[in-house]
């Protein structure tokens, strides 16, 4: 059976949780307070969540999600997202896109909760970069 197709169905190794860990905990939290609740998520994986009572309770479990999310990616040889931090980006690049190329990347953008198009871009290339 390949790495990828492997069942999660035990711990991760403490080796690729200290991993995660490292990584996750670069990643930029973005928290919220809706109907007496705390929602947080991130910036390089905006479709991983986290909730609590108070925002300290919120922060701490949605960085635990984070962990479980970089581990599985690494136990999967999958690459985790770059931390948004890393790196001032100095570069610049213009695609030209047709109307509808626009429309349908803002929509998945917005979708899977990146903040535009060149986030959504960007995350989306180099979180396979090997």
């Amino acid at each position: 059976m390949s790495s990828k197709s492997k069942k999660l169905d035990k711990p991760f190794e403490k080796k690729i949780l200290t991993k995660a860990r490292k990584i996750a905990n670069q990643y930029e939290l973005i928290i919220s307070f809706e109907d007496g609740h705390w929602y947080g998520k991130g910036i390089e994986m905006p479709t991983v969540f986290g909730d609590g009572k108070t925002p300290d309770e919120c922060i701490e479990n949605t960085r635990k999600a984070f962990v479980a999310a970089v581990a599985y990616l690494l136990e999967t040889d999958q690459t985790a997202p770059l931390p948004a931090s890393r790196g001032k980006r100095t570069e610049q690049v213009n695609i030209r896109l047709t109307a509808e190329e626009k429309a349908i990347l803002s929509a998945s953008a917005k979708s899977k909760g990146y903040r535009g198009i060149g986030d959504y871009i960007r995350a989306s290339a180099l979180a396979f970069k090997n």
